[in-house]
């Protein structure tokens, strides 16, 4: 399965897949958002997503531009549980899917992280941050690491250097950073270390 999987990035996702069509097979499909949630891989916004696009079910879906827009207009920063019930409030219990999708589609067209459209926003005249930049402890710092420093770049570069059989990509590497990769991608299900061997 990895060899196929190889290169597309996420590896636990594989796995996570694999061992949720096994308990779709045997259980048959999720019936509401809180069935989804017991399914490996399957978050609270994935599983609210699919419930209410797919079923109508009244839940929301709470992605980063929600969040954004919800914390906008209240000009408000929210903790998690804050968040999704000021969330459930503002959902309209017959048209989930549709509050879901507009709301998506506003924080990601029209109210954007660097430059919100306010003048365009359809929710403006209720906007406590209409026209004013976000407060500055809100703005993420943002560290200028390159992805090829990442642990996520090693981990794809050690798993596609086991499918092809090679270690190119991987040499040169500090050991440290590589020990911590192996970990945890043996914590991951992903690989097998024996005999001093990977």
């Amino acid at each position: 399965m990895l060899a196929a999987w190889s290169g597309l990035g996420y590896n636990r996702r594989a796995l996570a897949l694999q061992c949720a069509a096994g308990m779709v097979t045997r259980n048959g499909w999720p019936r509401n958002s809180d069935d989804l949630r017991r399914l490996p891989g399957v978050g609270p916004y994935t599983a609210a997503a699919v419930a209410s696009f797919a079923w109508g079910e009244p839940v929301v879906a709470v992605d980063t531009n929600v969040r954004r827009v919800i914390e906008r207009v209240g000009r408000r920063r929210q903790t998690p549980a804050a968040l999704a019930r000021r969330a459930a409030q503002l959902l309209p219990w017959e048209r989930p899917a549709a509050f879901n999708q507009a709301t998506m589609e506003l924080g990601a067209t029209v109210c954007t992280a660097r430059a919100p459209a306010c003048p365009r926003c359809p929710v403006a005249s209720t906007c406590r941050s209409r026209g004013l930049a976000d407060p500055p402890q809100w703005r993420r710092r943002s560290a200028k690491q390159r992805f090829e420093e990442t642990d996520r770049y090693l981990r794809g570069r050690v798993v596609a250097g086991l499918v092809s059989g090679s270690s190119r990509g991987v040499e040169g590497v500090d050991a440290e950073r590589l020990e911590r990769v192996l970990a945890g991608l043996e914590r991951d299900g992903l690989i097998v270390r024996w005999r001093g061997g990977v």
